[in-house]
């Protein structure tokens, strides 16, 4: 019977919880592998070196059915808690029916839209600028930022993170790592104003 919703939030935290403890280093360097490998010769995937993206029907399908097993037989992993959370086949099938089918960031003439695409699609990819969570120091922050919101063909900013914040470490778990997300919200906005691209997405 399939799932009646999909998973929420807190499905997936108490999922973690109760999850089976492993350790990381047998998950990145033991179960990933193993299971690629069976899966790989399972379904008979060959790509041949020069081709990027996989145009052969049988083999796309192949993919998407191994990537479906290695979901469904491998689980997700959680760093923090060192837990696998499992999820079956009909909560993925459910999951992938409530995926949402546009998504627009930003407002006024700076909106973006995003929409499905599929091979040799007319729809135009949506182009994301931005250090893509790169270090930068906090006095070329703002510039960074700026230099990728004033070029036309960007429909959207991801920023980078600050190293520093009033010349201190801008360490994790620590109220200097909130002062500087903040610096960085608030830079952001700047350099969209000063690229005359108030709306742009982030």
């Amino acid at each position: 019977m399939a799932a009646t919703r999909a998973l929420t939030i807190p499905d997936v935290y108490e999922r973690f919880v109760k999850g089976k403890k492993v350790p990381e280093a047998d998950w990145d360097y033991k179960i990933i592998p193993e299971n690629l490998t069976a899966l790989k010769e399972k379904y008979n995937i060959k790509i041949e070196n020069d081709s990027i993206i996989p145009e052969d029907k049988e083999l796309i399908n192949n993919l998407f059915q191994a990537g479906l097993e290695m979901l469904v037989t491998t689980g997700f992993y959680c760093q923090d808690l060192g837990r696998v959370m499992k999820v079956t086949e009909e909560e993925v099938w459910e999951g992938i029916k409530k995926t949402p089918t546009k998504l627009i960031l930003g407002e006024g003439r700076d909106v973006a839209r995003f929409y499905p695409r599929h091979g040799n699609s007319p729809v135009k990819p949506v182009i994301q600028g931005g250090p893509t969570g790169s270090p930068l120091s906090e006095d070329m922050f703002m510039k960074i930022m700026q230099s990728y919101a004033q070029e036309g063909v960007v429909d959207t900013l991801v920023n980078g993170v600050m190293t520093t914040i009033e010349g201190k470490p801008a360490k994790s778990k620590t109220p200097y790592e909130v002062r500087a997300t903040m610096a960085e919200l608030r830079a952001t906005k700047e350099a969209r104003i000063r690229a005359a691209r108030p709306g742009l997405g982030v």
